[in-house]
């Protein structure tokens, strides 16, 4: 992977995780012998824990293609793939004028086209199995306050 222009525009959080995997980036306890640097390697930590691991390039344009009838700004597509809302209440901050701009209708297709196209992160599907499991078992749910 080469880098055409600099400062050419931004990136998804997927587009960079895909650019540090490409550099040699990754879990692996070897991973010191790659030429990345420890800066790198932090924010690739930080990746690996958002919804971009299991983002692809296809997952990503079905969204572009989809949303694209939706009147939404560039860093506004970018903000909702890097943060992926699952609610109209996450995606109000994301969307500038939001309830000016669009029905609530419009919001909650948009916020449908997220879910159907771009895959939940991590944590979310880790703690929808422990919750499944912890049900199951017969235990129950704190709250937290």
């Amino acid at each position: 992977m080469k880098i055409l222009e600099a400062n050419n525009g931004a990136l998804t959080n997927f587009e960079v995780l895909d650019f540090l995997r490409a550099k040699g980036a990754s879990k692996d306890p070897t991973r010191v012998l790659a030429k990345v640097a420890q800066s790198e390697y932090k924010v690739y930590d930080y990746l690996i824990d958002t919804a971009a691991r299991d983002q692809t390039r296809e997952s990503i344009n079905e969204f572009l293609e989809s949303v694209k009838s939706h009147d939404l700004a560039k860093a506004e597509i970018l903000n909702i793939i890097n943060i992926r809302p699952t609610n109209i209440v996450e995606i109000f901050p994301i969307i500038e004028c939001c309830d000016t701009r669009f029905s609530d209708e419009e919001l909650t297709e948009i916020v449908e086209i997220v879910k159907r196209t771009l895959p939940p992160p991590p944590e979310d599907a880790n703690g929808a199995e422990a919750t499944k499991s912890n049900v199951e078992e017969g235990g129950e749910q704190m709250e937290t306050s």
